[in-house]
């Protein structure tokens, strides 16, 4: 009897072990939320050339990984000069890579176009701009980035603008904001319904609460959380909490989940900290070459991979905030928005974009069902970017 039960037990995961890589292949595998272009500028080398080693993405690893569709990051810090200018910049680096690969890369501008590139067997691309200041108070530069192949763009990054404010600054600032403004201006809306307008997504990942529910009373679109987590496991001023979860539910959104192991695992940010004190010399010694902070601690914890690596969290942890996810709002709301290139360490097991797989594999084991992993690894996105599209 007992022997019976154990082939029970052991039967599906032996399935699922067994077809994973089958249903990952046939799924179409979107990801909201990859750094590799402005990556690139920073460390001088090339998408479509082997950059294992040196990046978590390169045009052979979303192959190998089964990404059918990367929605890619344009984004500058918010003290850069022109930072419109910085946007066009590494657009045109995605735009040299297409040129060189038409056989495996396209830029694409709908679903339907999206679709023919992904049963061509090519790389599905579009931009995600993250930060609104990249637009310079200028509405006809949303339209010039519309253009050009953006299809979301995150009302604020870390920093805020002069008519949306940020996550860390609602954070860290406070009641001091109210001498300015807190949340979204009658611009700010605008820049909202503008949006709807032309067919960009609204993304609020970054925004602080308050810009977050001006833009969920303003739109009339689905919105997009294209790389943020549950707050309730993880407390940074990065997640989202769960009346914000329940109200991208009741929009029909879809929240993409970041890999970045601070905002998987709270224990994670002290250790990271530990080795910043640590490394401090080093980091302050690279800024020194026009790097920002954040630039030179990822450089230097890619250089001491082997020392911060066992810090990481397993990749259940990430799955935890999935799970939560769904159960608060429904499967048809999660997917996943990496971050790769843009994070310094994610959980255990997910490397670079080769990792996707795993993931896939780990759904099917917690008994989300062959439905369900469609959705979640690139379905819910695309659905997201149809209802937003004219």
């Amino acid at each position: 009897m007992i022997k019976k039960t154990l082939l029970l037990l052991l039967f599906p995961l032996g399935i699922y072990a067994q077809d994973y890589q089958k249903i990952h292949r046939k799924a179409i595998v979107a990801d909201s939320h990859n750094d590799i272009l402005s990556k690139s500028i920073e460390k001088g080398v090339s998408m479509d050339s082997d950059l294992r080693g040196k990046t978590h993405s390169d045009l052979t690893r979303f192959k190998q990984g089964g990404v059918d569709v990367q929605l890619f990051s344009v984004w500058c810090d918010g003290s850069m000069q022109n930072p419109y200018r910085w946007a066009n910049r590494e657009m045109d680096t995605l735009d040299a890579v297409v040129a060189r690969n038409p056989d495996k890369i396209q830029i694409v501008r709908s679903i339907k176009e999206l679709k023919r590139a992904v049963k061509a067997g090519k790389l599905a691309a579009m931009f995600g701009v993250e930060g609104g200041h990249m637009i310079e108070n200028d509405l006809t530069k949303i339209d010039s980035i519309y253009a050009r192949g953006a299809r979301y763009m995150t009302l604020t990054w870390n920093n805020s603008s002069s008519w949306a404010t940020s996550a860390m600054d609602e954070t860290t600032k406070g009641d001091s904001l109210a001498k300015t403004h807190k949340g979204l201006t009658d611009f700010g809306k605008e820049v909202v319904r503008h949006m709807n307008r032309i067919g960009m997504m609204v993304d609020i990942s970054h925004t602080g609460e308050q810009t977050f529910w001006d833009a969920i009373h303003t739109t009339t679109k689905p919105v997009l959380a294209s790389h943020s987590n549950a707050y309730t496991l993880c407390p940074s001023f990065r997640n989202l909490k769960d009346d914000q979860i329940k109200a991208i539910g009741e929009n029909g959104g879809v929240i993409q989940l970041n890999f970045y192991s601070a905002f998987v695992d709270s224990s994670f940010k002290p250790k990271e900290n530990v080795f910043v004190r640590q490394r401090r010399r080093e980091i302050d010694s690279v800024r020194k070459t026009g790097k920002s902070n954040e630039e030179a601690i990822n450089m230097i914890s890619e250089k001491y991979a082997s020392e911060i690596k066992a810090a990481r969290p397993p990749l259940s942890m990430l799955l935890d905030h999935l799970d939560y996810i769904v159960k608060l709002i429904g499967v048809d709301h999660v997917g996943m928005g990496s971050d790769f290139d843009g994070i310094s360490f994610a959980p255990q097991q997910l490397d670079d974009v080769t990792s996707y797989p795993v993931i896939t594999k780990a759904l099917l084991e917690r008994g989300y069902s062959k439905k369900d992993v469609n959705k979640i690894m690139g379905g819910n996105l695309l659905r997201v970017i149809k209802a937003n599209g004219k």
